[in-house]
């Protein structure tokens, strides 16, 4: 049912879902700034045209932004938007990761203590 589809307007997580986008941002991450033929070069298995719309996805979920000077297009990581998504969905995930960490340090002391208790016996 393509009409109940996330809108990658309103859910980034749609332009995550794909591994070439994911690649995209990875490139963008490694080299800053990079006009649409590098992004394009960099994926020699991919159409130009199948680039530009894993593009277009990435432009319109505004995990990217493009600069325009005269005919060339110049793509840059939207960090704004990065963080967002770092601080409006992963940092819920937080307090599950400190207690899971919380309860391997009390299992490891607690190890500890028994292979020092065993040593003095």
């Amino acid at each position: 049912m393509k009409g109940d589809a996330p809108d990658p307007l309103q859910d980034p997580f749609v332009s995550l879902a794909d591994p070439t986008r994911r690649r995209i941002l990875e490139l963008l991450r490694a080299h800053g700034v990079r006009l649409a033929g590098e992004i394009s070069n960099a994926f020699p298995e991919i159409s130009r045209p199948a680039v530009s719309r894993h593009l277009r996805l990435l432009r319109e979920s505004r995990l990217v932004v493009v600069e325009r000077a005269g005919r060339e297009q110049r793509y840059r990581l939207n960090l704004d938007a990065i963080a967002r998504l770092q601080r409006d969905w992963f940092r819920q995930f937080v307090p599950l990761l400190d207690a899971s960490l919380s309860s391997l340090k009390g299992h490891v002391e607690l190890a500890a203590k028994k292979r020092a208790h065993r040593k003095r016996a």
